[in-house]
């Protein structure tokens, strides 16, 4: 599935149980068209009820992953958008896309090279998993160019990183490299370019063969006890604990610890 529009495509493609989505517009950094974002929201909905997919894979084509959204292409048409066309498109558009990757039941893995900033950073940030290139660069460029941050930075970074990291990369512009990104837990792991392409697959490879209905549900709870207190918390953890017990991949999972040997799950 693809959208030629605006010079950019959102591919999309099955290896057995991974979605494959690849930002491909290098000629602008794989910025986001409105087009490209509209494919994107698409691709991941599609993906949310999808039995038969284990785990996403998100990367960009040729030397970049996303340099954002394209701002430039938006604001140079003949007949510039009516006021109030951002309050009424970002929760549809970009927005949605954040809160997809981040709630999506299915692991999501990011590959970053190159730039990754504003939407293309949130993206990075908002995936379970980001593997970069050590000389990749995240980058919240929202205030150096004259408005505040949107596609989720403000909620992303504090809890990644903490306030005074959260405020250097927001309110100063700093740039991170994919280096220090690690280093700080804003993402899994930075590797050298020329091993990227492989740590980014054998995580790929663990995470869809994992008991895929646990994962999701872990990965639920972990969210929900962002904001939630213990007791709550563990209240969600008791009715999540109650549907992952009926799964096949439960029954397997004890199998296997019986009979000492690897589980082979198989996502039900």
């Amino acid at each position: 599935m693809t959208d030629a529009a605006d010079d950019g495509v959102v591919a999309t493609s099955r290896d057995g149980a991974v979605l494959r989505i690849t930002l491909d517009r290098p000629v602008r950094r794989n910025a986001l068209s409105h087009s490209m974002v509209d494919v994107l929201v698409d691709a991941l909905t599609a993906a949310a009820t999808d039995d038969s997919l284990r785990a996403v894979h998100i990367s960009g084509g040729g030397s970049d992953f996303c340099a954002g959204a394209d701002w430039v292409a938006a604001n140079t048409g003949e007949q510039r958008p009516r006021t109030g066309d951002l309050v009424r498109r970002l929760p549809h558009g970009a927005h949605r896309a954040i809160e997809l990757v981040h709630t999506l039941h299915l692991p999501v893995v990011c590959t970053v090279r190159g730039w990754a900033a504003a939407l293309g950073c949130n993206l990075a940030l908002a995936a379970d998993f980001t593997v970069a290139a050590e000389d990749a660069v995240f980058w919240e460029p929202f205030l150096g160019r004259g408005f505040s941050p949107d596609s989720g930075s403000t909620w992303l970074l504090p809890r990644l990183v903490g306030l005074a990291r959260a405020k250097r990369m927001l309110l100063l512009g700093e740039k991170v490299s994919g280096a220090e990104a690690a280093e700080w837990g804003l993402i899994h792991a930075a590797v050298p370019e020329t091993e990227l392409h492989t740590a980014s697959e054998e995580l790929i490879a663990r995470l869809a063969s994992g008991p895929t209905v646990a994962l999701g549900l872990a990965k639920q709870a972990i969210h929900y006890g962002q904001h939630a207190s213990l007791t709550d918390t563990m209240n969600q953890e008791l009715y999540n604990v109650e549907l992952s017990c009926r799964t096949t991949d439960f029954k397997e999972g004890l199998a296997a610890f019986r009979d000492k040997r690897a589980p082979e799950f198989h996502g039900r």
